[in-house]
């Protein structure tokens, strides 16, 4: 009798995880059979991470066929709409799309509604992007050799703009005042327009801010572009160096947008909403959309969009600690 209760024991053990996969595989075939709501946890219209949701949400409702509801819910950092995905349900109908806020948060506020890695489950990066060095033109500096040169003969007169504390402008900004060895003042914003207004009208000296952005400006010559972001030349401005090249040995920052899951969302499910979005990602009209935005897809799997979260998490959160960043 106990020879058979073992067996049976052993039995059960060994089918379940099997029935688990089967109906796993059923659920994430089956999937969608309503709308999904993706999160924007930022203003609609504010920014690469709206606009990231919206171009992918048409593409994916017409591949899944099902609509895709962008739900924004902008506040404080991007905590309000990053928390209600957390306490969504994980069925797959509510994603987050997300930036670098869900890396650096963590280290930004003391106490925050969720966790950023156990709260939620990578699905894929949609896109990465460089930025731009730019500088007001009555700033005499040519190139970021010449603008370390001077902000170093004049220690704490330079001030620069981001779209607000913890920002990727911010963090950028910090980041090259670190690894250059200059002082310069922050000053941050409620969104990178108004911190570029100001560059423009001469209250700022520099910014570290995104191409489209960016780049009006400088072609109208109001602003002046000394070095780009990324670890490789950009193609729509193949003339500019990159900060590396430039003087500043070590420096890359991008920026990115991609869609996390909550967390416990069947395996089957995430696996189809990666597939299905990086196919998008590959699509001729896409591809030329995030080009002229200055950006390249993505794609990645979810494993390793998860190893780059934990990447930025242990980067930006040095550099916070370091400089001592807190919240507005």
């Amino acid at each position: 009798m106990q020879s058979f209760n073992t067996r049976s024991v052993l039995y059960g053990a060994a089918i379940v995880p099997l029935t688990m996969l089967v109906s796993g595989v059923a659920f994430g075939q089956a999937y969608p059979t309503h709308p999904i709501r993706m999160v924007v946890p930022f203003s609609a219209g504010a920014g690469v991470t709206d606009i990231m949701a919206r171009l992918v949400g048409q593409h994916l409702g017409v591949s899944l066929g099902q609509q895709i509801v962008i739900d924004n819910r902008p506040g404080a950092g991007g905590i309000p709409g990053t928390e209600v995905v957390s306490r969504a349900a994980p069925d797959g109908y509510t994603l987050l799309m997300t930036n670098v806020a869900l890396a650096v948060n963590p280290y930004l506020y003391p106490k925050l509604p969720y966790d950023a890695l156990k709260d939620f489950m990578p699905v894929t990066m949609v896109n990465s992007a460089p930025l731009l060095l730019v500088v007001h033109p009555a700033l005499p500096a040519k190139s970021v050799k010449e603008l370390i040169d001077y902000a170093k003969s004049h220690p704490g007169q330079l001030n620069y703009g981001s779209g607000g504390v913890g920002s990727t402008p911010h963090l950028s900004g910090e980041l090259f005042k670190s690894l250059a060895g200059i002082d310069a003042v922050h000053v941050p914003y409620k969104g990178g327009a108004p911190a570029l207004t100001d560059l423009v009208g001469g209250q700022l000296s520099f910014m570290i801010e995104n191409v489209p952005g960016t780049m009006p400006f400088v072609k109208a010559g109001k602003l002046r572009a000394l070095a780009i972001t990324s670890a490789k030349r950009s193609p729509l401005e193949p003339a500019l160096p990159t900060m590396a090249e430039a003087g500043v040995p070590g420096y890359e920052v991008i920026g990115w947008n991609g869609i996390v899951a909550v967390k416990g969302t069947p395996s089957a499910i995430v696996a189809r909403l990666h597939t299905e979005v990086a196919k998008i990602l590959r699509t001729p009209e896409v591809t030329q959309r995030l080009a002229a935005l200055g950006a390249e897809p993505v794609g990645n799997t979810p494993d390793e969009f998860g190893a780059f979260i934990k990447a930025e998490m242990a980067r930006w959160g040095k550099i916070i600690k370091e400089k001592g960043i807190r919240s507005e």
